[in-house]
């Protein structure tokens, strides 16, 4: 009997721990004025670049981005089991809104601040004439143009929930995950799950065909010439179960 006892104590312990697995992606702590490694700027085609940096601020190690008429990602590479942690937490700041901002024109595709995920999906999920535009852009471009991504954005107006295609491209779509003035200059934390969002995005896929191959952060005023400055932190994958791992400093 205290065999059983014991086997189910462990087991019990085991899935504990399974259930509150972390995968960290982004916790920021590099010197000041540095880019915290494995993290680099990936520049949009000629357009100048938004400037990152390490910081503390408020006492939260971050990235700080300040755009000025500028687009540029600060982007890694991550393996990240979805069937595990599907859910990306993070916390980030926002100190003005973009004014200029519509994310249903080509004039005003800005936002202050945004995160990316990118997938590779399964051939058989795209048409031959997806595959084909994918082909060509990746051959401008570079291989880093994904299969599909999702942008969680804080908007200017838009209802969070919104959920639109990029008015550039379908293969991205744009969610307002934070909307309005209310919370500017406060850090606030945000929760997501990932995969949830890729089936509401990309239609029915099965999960083992779908790998999240790069995250990254942004800030960008390219399109309306605007200046802005943000801050992310504390990026990081979670089951849909657990809590996300937030420092116990911030609200």
């Amino acid at each position: 009997m205290w065999l059983k006892t014991l086997m189910a104590m462990l087991l019990a312990s085991l899935m504990s721990h399974a259930s509150a697995q972390v995968v960290w992606a982004g916790r920021f702590q590099a010197p000041a004025g540095q880019l915290p490694k494995p993290w680099r700027v990936v520049p949009i085609n000629k357009l100048k670049p938004t400037a990152y940096q390490a910081v503390v601020w408020e006492g939260v190690n971050a990235v700080e981005a300040r755009a000025e008429a500028s687009m540029a990602l600060l982007a890694r590479e991550v393996k990240v089991d979805l069937s595990q942690t599907p859910v990306l937490c993070w916390r980030w700041r926002v100190e003005r809104l973009v004014q200029q901002a519509d994310m249903f024109k080509k004039s005003g595709d800005d936002y202050p601040a945004r995160v990316y995920v990118a997938f590779d999906l399964p051939s058989a999920s795209m048409s031959l004439a997806t595959r084909a535009k994918l082909k060509i852009a990746r051959t401008i471009y570079s291989d880093l143009v994904p299969d599909g991504a999702i942008n969680y954005v804080w908007d200017k107006d838009n209802p969070v929930g919104t959920l639109h295609p990029n008015v550039y491209t379908d293969r991205a779509h744009m969610k307002v995950q934070r909307s309005g003035a209310a919370q500017l200059g406060q850090w606030v934390s945000e929760r997501v799950n990932v995969w949830d969002d890729a089936q509401r995005v990309f239609g029915p896929i099965n999960l083992q065909d779908v790998r999240l191959t790069l995250l990254a952060v942004a800030a960008d005023t390219d399109n309306t010439g605007e200046s802005v400055r943000s801050g992310f932190a504390d990026l990081h994958f979670v089951s849909t179960d657990s809590p996300c791992d937030f420092p116990s400093l911030l609200p």
